[in-house]
């Protein structure tokens, strides 16, 4: 478990001493490089780490007999099409899972340079969202990577256009990202109409090349047979909790213009899968898709130094509690978790 640790400790220790808007240590080339670096690499090495493993290699297996335009027209072709290149080269895996690893990380790490506490947002992000969904869910970290560049795109340049093309990207990698862009929508201020019209045209378009011919199979694989996901009501509390305090401490948060109806939005949302958990009869289907709402986790966690501040000297005891609160969902997910036995122990592919 020691390279989790470590994983988790160095960003941890640089958000401890960070303070609110001190963008300039994350800003500098060498540490943005530095932090997209450790994540991707331990994410892209890794060997025989995350439940998905057999299936990964049977993608890279299967790819060895397809053409280009095979690869291309497949379902999830971002992924297939990393397969077929790593099949065609090198045939290895961890070609595959290194490029998902800088994709995902580069999407991290653009996503905390936005937010007042960079640092601590990479911290909160790698009990949950690194090491189990990154290093387990390849397709899908890719995808929430993406996704948090398209969220960087919506709130930062307030481009529709870009959010969209960002979401599609992410679609090649797992369909279910599609059912993010009618936030997009909801989340305008000025010319919402407009923009809600282009946003339908888009989620139309994206759903016939994305989802159309995958609906039955979703329903019959998650809904029909129930699949239960272990942990999902955990998982699924550990989103809807912090944006119940974005709602109800709203006044306590600075938003750049246009971005609370964003971050409103994905808190709605959160909340509202706790309903759709209790009455869904596979909370395996109701997990995956809540996993594209982990941001909202990282926003507000990252954020309760600054909406409750502290005024003593050293350390922010804020802060601190947010970091022993990411240490504390490491330490039960590593220990106790039911399918934790396949990401312990870590494994360097190189070092195999």
């Amino acid at each position: 478990m020691l390279p989790y640790w470590l994983l988790f400790l160095i960003p941890a220790y640089a958000a401890l001493r960070e303070r609110p808007g001190q963008h300039w240590h994350l800003r500098r080339q060498p540490l943005l490089l530095g932090a997209v670096a450790l994540l991707g690499l331990m994410i892209g090495f890794r060997y025989q780490v995350g439940g998905d493993w057999g299936s990964y290699i049977a993608y890279l297996y299967s790819a060895q007999f397809m053409g280009f335009l095979d690869a291309l027209m497949a379902r999830d072709p971002g992924y297939i099409l990393l397969n077929w290149l790593a099949s065609n080269s090198i045939n290895e895996i961890w070609l595959v899972n290194l490029a998902c690893g800088l994709i995902f990380s580069i999407g991290l790490v653009s996503f905390a340079r936005t937010q007042p506490r960079p640092w601590l947002v990479i911290a909160v992000a790698v009990p949950y969202l690194v090491i189990v969904v990154a290093m387990g869910y390849s397709r899908q970290g890719v995808a929430i990577g993406l996704t948090m560049l398209g969220i960087v795109a919506l709130v930062r340049d307030r481009s529709t256009l870009k959010f969209i093309l960002w979401i599609a990207f992410a679609a090649s990698f797992h369909r279910s990202a599609v059912m993010l862009v009618p936030i997009a929508a909801l989340s305008m201020g000025r010319g919402r109409y407009w923009a809600a019209i282009w946003v339908g045209i888009a989620t139309i378009v994206l759903y016939f090349l994305f989802l159309d011919d995958s609906v039955d199979s979703l329903v019959s694989g998650y809904i029909e047979a129930e699949y239960q996901s272990q942990g999902a009501a955990i998982r699924i509390a550990m989103n809807a909790l912090p944006s119940a305090m974005l709602l109800i401490f709203r006044k306590r948060f600075p938003f750049l213009p246009g971005e609370w109806l964003l971050w409103r939005n994905m808190g709605l949302l959160s909340l509202f899968f706790v309903v759709l958990l209790i009455v869904s009869p596979s909370s395996t289907a109701v997990d995956r898709v809540a996993l594209y709402l982990i941001p909202v986790q990282l926003f507000v966690l990252s954020r309760l130094p600054d909406a409750f501040p502290s005024r003593r000297a050293g350390v922010d005891p804020m802060v601190l509690m947010v970091v022993l609160y990411s240490a504390a969902v490491q330490f039960i997910w590593l220990n106790f978790a039911g399918h934790s036995s396949a990401w312990v122990p870590y494994q360097l592919y190189p070092l195999v």
